[in-house]
């Protein structure tokens, strides 16, 4: 399908690049003092990065996701209590062997360029998103069970899946997944990444590289799903969004009237957003997993299982977390965080910090010597662990983060090597397994995210994010039966077996649960986040 290295850089990347986001909480006024909505005006919104891509089906990136969750419909919508409901699909109904969707499609839909909505757009853009011409690792990893679709006739199309699998319809429910053209899809590559063609509430009408992307009012727009505020038009005339990566730098756009809204409000600057008459706080807890540590139990010295444990209880990481986030993201238990269906709350206490067990274990493990320095040594080689990361991919202040996990396991005699290189190197590291630990956090409302990092099939040069190939019979059994199942106490319970396994043999650290941060002037009102945790600017309104 692809060459089997670059497949797996790009997959890695996907990876490394998935950024954190989030269900939704507003810390300031959302009202007037008529609270009436008004249309008008265009909004400013500063993003940390640019997108690379703007099509849905190539980019995994976070900023990818924000500005075309404006731009694309998906088929059903998901709602913060994890239920589904109609969208660009009426209804739907999956045969008894859970392999065939039949979607009934909303008639009188029609594309930015003109296109009527139909069953053919549905199966052009499934097939764009599985097609290895398309480069897709993240979008095609989603739905890696499609099998193709049939159009029986314009409102309705099957799709065929290889097995019965629970999470696809939170899949379909994705901006990766958002529906395309299918006569915008037969341009090239380059355009439809500059200007892809959906069918939502905003449309694309400019792109500056290394400035900003305009999105304008869809006037015709009259099929919001129920689970939005209100229907036909968005209120805005439009939607801008800026790229401004340097953090002061966005905030001071934002204290300055500048722009209406920034994201990427670091933890140490909350107090002011909230303490400014001007601004409110809006924040929203991520879904899927935590940022985490990933220790690569392929090779020594994590490949004893003592050395593990000894290195994951001997992180402080309550005071930590504390200290580096200003209090404003909490301290992670499991791999998946709490939002996310599927969290096992068991896990709360289950690892604390305990540096004398580390300590005994690492001197039953062979490491009771020390050197000069103070770090552990056997056999007169000294107890390292290389963990390489990029600056371009340290948000949320991990790079302070990382130095005080550095320092916590030197007190145990562990010579933590956190080392900054490029995103090449890095790459390169994690892949060929000359790294003992990476580290990541990844965006998703569903559970199967786990499967995604631990199940044996799903290794980088898959699409998948199991860097050091691990690999458990049972881990793949759980994984396998909570996919297959469409009840979600079977699913809780097989999910929750996972999660005790990997942090009972400590392949995983989870360290804190990334919330998206983001500041707004009170003028901006009903700024919403869709499920996974990304705004969603279709019922917001700016007083005039």
């Amino acid at each position: 399908m692809h060459n089997h290295t670059a497949g797996s850089v790009i997959a890695l990347c996907a990876v490394l690049l998935a950024g954190t986001a989030a269900c939704s909480s507003s810390d300031g006024d959302s009202k007037t003092a008529t609270g009436k909505p008004v249309s008008g005006g265009t909004l400013t919104y500063a993003l940390t990065q640019e997108p690379d891509c703007l099509d849905p089906a190539v980019s995994p990136m976070q900023a990818t996701a924000i500005v075309n969750r404006n731009i694309f419909d998906s088929l059903v919508s998901l709602d913060s209590d994890g239920k589904f409901h109609p969208a660009l699909a009426e209804k739907w109904a999956v045969s008894p062997d859970g392999t065939t969707y039949t979607f009934t499609l909303k008639k009188g839909v029609v594309f930015h360029d003109g296109t009527p909505f139909d069953a053919t757009a549905v199966k052009a853009t499934l097939d764009h998103v599985v097609d290895p011409k398309t480069k897709s690792y993240y979008a095609a990893s989603l739905i890696s069970v499609y099998r193709g679709a049939k159009v029986v006739d314009a409102s309705t199309v099957e799709v065929k899946i290889a097995a019965p699998t629970a999470p696809f319809l939170q899949a379909l429910s994705t901006a990766y997944l958002g529906i395309q053209s299918p006569k915008a899809l037969t341009r090239d590559a380059a355009q439809q990444c500059q200007s892809p063609v959906g069918t939502g509430p905003f449309q694309v009408s400019a792109w500056e590289k290394k400035s900003s992307i305009k999105l304008t009012r869809n006037p015709a727009y009259a099929w919001a799903p129920p689970t939005a505020g209100h229907t036909g038009p968005a209120l805005l005339d439009g939607l801008t969004f800026q790229f401004i990566p340097e953090n002061s730098a966005r905030l001071g756009a934002l204290t300055s009237g500048q722009v209406n809204g920034v994201d990427g409000v670091q933890p140490a600057d909350v107090a002011q957003v909230k303490g400014s008459g001007s601004l409110q706080l809006l924040r929203a807890d991520s879904p899927g997993t935590a940022y985490s540590l990933y220790l690569n139990a392929k090779k020594a010295p994590f490949s004893d299982e003592k050395v593990r444990i000894a290195f994951q209880r001997s992180l402080n990481l309550d005071v930590l977390i504390k200290s580096v986030y200003f209090g404003q993201y909490a301290r992670a238990w499991s791999p998946l965080s709490p939002t996310t269906l599927g969290y096992d709350p068991s896990t709360v206490g289950t690892w604390a910090y305990d540096p004398t067990l580390s300590n005994k274990l690492l001197d039953e493990a062979g490491w009771a010597t020390r050197d000069s320095e103070g770090y552990r040594t056997k056999d007169g080689k000294r107890l390292s662990l290389y963990w390489p990361y990029t600056p371009l991919f340290a948000t949320d202040s991990r790079t302070i983060l990382g130095q005080g996990i550095q320092a916590d396991a030197k007190k145990v005699g562990i010579d933590l090597k956190y080392t900054s290189v490029d995103v090449g190197q890095l790459q390169k590291d994690v892949l060929t397994g000359a790294s003992d630990l990476y580290s990541t956090s990844y965006v998703r409302a569903e559970p199967d995210i786990l499967r995604f990092f631990f199940a044996s099939d799903q290794t980088a040069d898959k699409g998948g994010g199991n860097a050091f190939h691990f690999s458990a019979p049972d881990v793949d059994g759980w994984l396998k039966a909570a996919t297959g199942s469409s009840d979600d106490a079977v699913r809780k319970t097989n999910y929750a077996n996972v999660q005790k396994y990997v942090l009972e043999h400590a392949l995983v650290v989870p360290t804190y649960v990334p919330s998206y941060l983001a500041g707004v002037s009170k003028k901006v009102h009903d700024v919403k986040f869709d499920p996974s945790a990304y705004p969603v600017f279709y019922d917001a309104w700016l007083e005039h």
